[in-house]
């Protein structure tokens, strides 16, 4: 059996450490730049809309949408989305206008609820009465109500619905991170 004694220097170990971390994260981060940059991969942001995407709403993220339209129309003017809601007037709006709504529940006992949703802009609406489960395609514009700049949704295509099986909405929360044109 053999021993061996092997004498290590605790100051030009940790200066050894510190200089091959550091190398590696350049070769991490010099690698990334080539990555990014210098290959023929598609890595790209996507902040250009597409006239031909239509971008399908889901109920679950529905108020967080409205919501983060509402905060910044200048990101998703023209961008085409699909929903499903019901026809709701009121009185100062125009023959052509309506909201396509949902009910939003605002307490935990789900008894409380507010009526949600985009304003829309449809020469036939008048054909559908208030009430009327609807599905839309229609493009965001810029619009005014009540001289206030609002998203308003230029519809394209409608078609009646069935009341879906969950007719409410939950209430917007922190963990949607708007993006430009990704819904």
């Amino acid at each position: 059996m053999r021993i061996y004694n092997i004498k290590i220097n605790g100051g030009l170990a940790l200066k050894i450490i510190i200089f091959l971390l550091s190398l590696f994260m350049l070769i991490v981060f010099l690698l990334s730049i080539y990555r990014i940059f210098f290959t023929s991969e598609k890595f790209f942001v996507k902040d250009k809309v597409t006239p031909n995407d239509i971008t399908e709403i889901d109920p679950d993220n529905y108020t967080n949408i409205l919501q983060a339209v509402h905060e910044n129309i200048d990101s998703y003017i023209g961008l085409k989305i699909k929903f499903t809601g019901y026809v709701y007037r009121i009185i100062d709006f125009n023959e052509n206008q309506f909201v396509l709504a949902r009910d939003m529940v605002i307490n935990d006992e789900g008894t409380q609820t507010v009526i949600v949703g985009f304003l829309c802009d449809y020469s036939h609406i008048k054909n559908f009465e208030t009430g009327k489960w609807i599905e839309v395609i229609g493009t965001i514009k810029r619009g005014k109500y009540h001289n206030e700049e609002i998203p308003i949704i230029d519809v394209e295509k409608i078609k009646e619905a069935e009341e879906p099986e969950e007719p409410f909405v939950p209430i917007p929360n922190n963990t949607y991170i708007p993006t430009s044109g990704i819904l």
